[in-house]
C-alpha cells in the first residue's frame, strides 16, 4: 500500500509546529507516521534552512530564496518523502510547495506559475494528498512568531522572514487562502485564532474523515 503525504501550512505564528506535533502524537499509536519539516528534514536541507532564515542574509534576492527552498525540497523528496511513501508510511510535514507559492509567488511577486514550475522540477511533481492550512490574522500571527522562544532569530524579532513588514505577511496569508479556494479538495482551512485544543480537535476530525475517505489504515493498525 502506498503511503500518504500530509502537510501543515499557514502564515507565521499560526501554530504549525505545535499542531503538527499534536497530530503526530495522535496518529502515532495506530499509524506508521513520519514527522518531518522543510526546509530541512535532511542534512543538506538543514544547512540550506540556516541560510534562508539567517537575518544576516538580508541581501538575498527573491529568486535566490525561491531556488534555495526548491533545492532543499528536492533533497527532501528524494531522501525522505518518496522512500517513506514506498514503505506505506504516512508522511506528516511542516511546510512544502504551497509555502513557496505563498511566500515567493504571491508575497515576493515572482509569480505563481514560475514558482510552480521550479518546484515541479524539484519535486518531480509530487504534491500532498492533504494539506491542513491553519489560518490566522497576519498581525496576530506575526506578533506570536516574533515572541516565540526556541526559534531562529533574535528574541522579539524573529528570523529573516519573520522580520519582513506586515504588508508582506498579509500577502502571504492571502496567497495561502487563494490556493485553498482554488484547490478545496486538497486544502482544508482551519481557524488558527482559537484555543490550541479546539484547533487540534478540528484537525483530528478532518484527518479522520480524510483517512476514512481514502480507506487508509496503515500497517500499524492492520
Amino acid at each position: 500500500m502506498r503511503g500518504l503525504f500530509i502537510t501543515i501550512e499557514g502564515p507565521e505564528g499560526a501554530g504549525k509546529t505545535t499542531q503538527a506535533r499534536l497530530l503526530y502524537e495522535h496518529l502515532r499509536p495506530t499509524h506508521p507516521v513520519l514527522y518531518t519539516r522543510e526546509p530541512g528534514g535532511t542534512r543538506v536541507g538543514e544547512r540550506i534552512r540556516l541560510l534562508l532564515l539567517d537575518e544576516g542574509h538580508r541581501e538575498m534576492t527573491p529568486q535566490t530564496e525561491m531556488l534555495l527552498f526548491a533545492a532543499s525540497r528536492a533533497q527532501f523528496v528524494s531522501e525522505v518523502v518518496e522512500p517513506a511513501l514506498r514503505e506505506g508510511r504516512l508522511v506528516l510535514s511542516e511546510r512544502y510547495v504551497d509555502a513557496s507559492l505563498a511566500y515567493q509567488g504571491y508575497a515576493r511577486g515572482l509569480g505563481v506559475d514560475v514558482v510552480r514550475q521550479v518546484n515541479a522540477i524539484a519535486t518531480r511533481g509530487l504534491m500532498p494528498d492533504l494539506t491542513v492550512l491553519i489560518d490566522i490574522n497576519a498581525e496576530e500571527g506575526l506578533a506570536r512568531a516574533r515572541r516565540a522562544a526556541g526559534k531562529e532569530g533574535r528574541d522579539g524579532h524573529g528570523d529573516r522572514l519573520e522580520q519582513e513588514a506586515l504588508s508582506f505577511h498579509e500577502r502571504v496569508r492571502e496567497g495561502f487562502l487563494t490556493i485553498a479556494r482554488e484547490q478545496p479538495n486538497r486544502v482544508q482551512v482551519i481557524d488558527g485564532g482559537r484555543a490550541q485544543q479546539i484547533v487540534h480537535d478540528e484537525i483530528v476530525a478532518r484527518m479522520e474523515q480524510f483517512l476514512i475517505s481514502r480507506r487508509w489504515r496503515g500497517s500499524n493498525s492492520s
